[in-house]
């Protein structure tokens, strides 16, 4: 068990003993029994591992924020893709971790929870298709955020300690240098965090949004200056949500959609501008989500598919026009999907992968449908894609092993 360290800005929050597992993803969850019951499966169904069915029939992991760089390989393979290949796994089992691509086109994992949080990180890489151990965290976390920053490190944020009995949120931050391999403590943001957002700006500073506190949610915001190495507050969003999605679009600014306030999951969404450091409402989504996916396309609008809409897997997915401020249905996927990933290829289409099972499709923005793709090797939820240099996919993790796999 890891030692756990504590500071005045963490929250020790004790989960119901009386929680319990189960593992068929398909079926809607129960309604809660209690409003503090339902605040509590809220939050920790941010992105769960694995399924809940009932406030007190479920035992709930939630999952990591994955920071997705997409880089453009100067040669990367040609051809027809659709299908998974097992790669040699990593060194520890984990889930609820994050997964970066650097710019040596080797992947940073991060820490991430296998009954207690890790400090742990390995890095990828493809050249010899093998992990190797990076470096060790300050403090053990899981449900945390990664995000590139321009010099090349990697800023990791919040998350929390301990296991899910026992979880103390955390504000703290380190920095992974590359060069080094080493983490080092940075500045602490001013509110703990758990399923926040982290989002590059153009000028180099990192939104941090919501997440959850305890088992209610903040609307505070704060911006990281990695030149000053310290958080400071910005304007606060019009409502509190955790496991919601953070987009950066072609104007700059970042759209904040869906979440959860502690009570139910949202439909409501709204626009950062980095110029005035405040938040200003845009369209409403045509159904509440949280543990979404958000991705930008190609052609600048936003895809927002699965997650939660009231205590129902989804599989509606609708886009986002920043043009007009306006989401529209886009479809529904084949399959519900929850804890899943989406990846933007290099083709334009997305890879929507794992959340309840290991089936996997592809979001075409032109004809605006999903088809299915080759299925991965295992079920997989709460775990991470990274789209490596090569145009190959690496996911990793949340199948309750140390596995890992390629798409082509």
């Amino acid at each position: 068990m890891h030692a756990i360290a504590r500071s005045e800005s963490e929250t020790l929050v004790k989960q119901d003993p009386r929680v319990g597992s189960h593992r068929d993803g398909r079926k809607s969850a129960a309604v809660t029994t209690s409003p503090t019951a339902r605040v509590a499966l809220a939050a920790a169904r941010a992105c769960s591992f694995p399924v809940a069915r009932t406030a007190v029939q479920a035992r709930l992991l939630p999952c990591a924020t994955l920071t997705l760089v997409l880089l453009v390989a100067c040669d990367g393979e040609a051809g027809a893709r659709g299908a998974f290949s097992a790669a040699i796994a990593m060194k520890v089992e984990r889930h609820a971790h994050t997964a970066t691509l650097l710019p040596n086109g080797t992947a940073l994992v991060v820490g991430g929870i296998s009954g207690f949080a890790l400090s742990s990180a390995e890095r990828y890489n493809p050249a010899s298709g093998k992990f190797t151990l990076a470096g060790t965290l300050a403090v053990a976390r899981y449900s945390h955020t990664a995000t590139l920053l321009p010099t090349g490190k990697v800023l990791v944020v919040g998350g929390a300690d301990g296991s899910f009995d026992s979880m103390i949120f955390i504000s703290t931050a380190e920095l992974y240098d590359p060069a080094s391999g080493t983490f080092t403590a940075t500045g602490s943001m001013n509110a703990v965090r758990l399923s926040h957002t982290a989002t590059l700006l153009p000028s180099g500073k990192v939104l941090i949004a919501g997440g959850y506190r305890g088992f209610d949610a903040s609307s505070s915001a704060e911006l990281y200056d990695p030149e000053s190495g310290s958080f400071v507050a910005t304007g606060s969003m019009s409502e509190a949500r955790g496991a919601h999605t953070a987009t950066l679009l072609r104007s700059g600014k970042v759209l904040i959609a869906g979440g959860n306030s502690g009570l139910d999951a949202s439909s409501s969404a709204e626009l950062y501008d980095p110029e005035s450091g405040s938040f200003i409402a845009t369209g409403i989504m045509t159904t509440t989500k949280m543990s979404h996916t958000a991705t930008l396309l190609s052609n600048g609008k936003v895809l927002l598919a699965g997650g939660l809409s009231g205590l129902n897997i989804s599989s509606s997915a609708e886009l986002y026009d920043p043009e007009r401020g306006v989401f529209v249905v886009a479809g529904a996927m084949g399959v519900i999907r929850e804890g899943h990933t989406a990846t933007l290829l290099p083709d334009g289409k997305v890879l929507l992968a794992g959340g309840v099972d290991s089936s996997a499709e592809l979001y075409d923005p032109v004809s605006g449908t999903f088809t299915p793709t080759g299925s991965m090797t295992t079920e997989r939820r709460s775990h991470t894609a990274t789209l490596l240099l090569n145009r190959k996919v690496l996911v990793a993790g949340g199948g309750g092993d140390s596995s890992a796999e390629l798409y082509y």
